[in-house]
């Protein structure tokens, strides 16, 4: 009976957090109340207070369970094998623009932590992950390309720190774009277009 209770709790649990996430998606943070969220997981108010202190800490909790196509993207890095910096770039790239499009609950997480939330408060704590993830997601560009000027495969004279930093914006602009449309381009396909012609202008003679 203790064992079914707890499962029980952890099911009510996620199902508030599924109607969060949907919620936050559709309405925004700020316009989502826990009277909106307790009605859409078909739980009372009180079920919401039992598992979280309040909303600020459901978002933080809702964010935590998720992992955005930035983090999901290390992995490639990590499998890849045998260092080929310009293709261990490509794939990097790739994967962000290939998990953003493709799966669902990565995608809204990220929209909602990139276009549906006011970095104030205790939401304040989706920035700094990001920031952490930006962070992250520099040093290991920034390596591999240096590992790509000690091959040859790049240039010699680029500055690391700002093609990584162009690399970035030009990525995140692109998700940002496509998800106010998202049925105007194909983020993957689009994106390998544009990724090929920044990463032709890096190449070594």
């Amino acid at each position: 009976m203790a064992r079914r209770t707890k499962e029980e709790a952890a099911a009510t649990r996620d199902s508030i957090l599924d109607a969060a996430e949907q919620l936050f998606v559709e309405q925004g943070v700020s316009r989502t109340t826990l009277q909106h969220i307790a009605s859409a997981a078909g739980v009372t108010r009180g079920a919401i207070y039992w598992h979280f202190d309040d909303k600020g800490a459901l978002f933080n909790a809702m964010m935590e369970r998720a992992t955005l196509p930035f983090e999901c993207a290390f992995g490639v890095l990590e499998a890849a094998g045998p260092v080929d910096p310009l293709r261990d770039l490509r794939n990097f790239v790739l994967e962000i623009f290939r998990v953003t499009e493709q799966n669902p609950q990565a995608r809204r997480v990220f929209e909602i932590a990139t276009l549906k939330v006011e970095f104030v408060g205790e939401l304040d704590a989706v920035r700094v992950r990001r920031r952490q993830s930006q962070r992250d997601w520099m040093d290991h560009v920034e390596g591999r390309l240096r590992d790509g000027i000690g091959q040859g495969q790049f240039r010699a004279d680029i500055d690391v720190h700002l093609v990584a930093l162009g690399l970035w914006s030009m990525m995140d602009g692109m998700i940002r774009n496509w998800m106010f449309e998202p049925a105007s381009f194909s983020l993957l396909d689009s994106g390998a277009r544009i990724l090929d012609v920044y990463l032709a202008g890096l190449r070594a003679s």
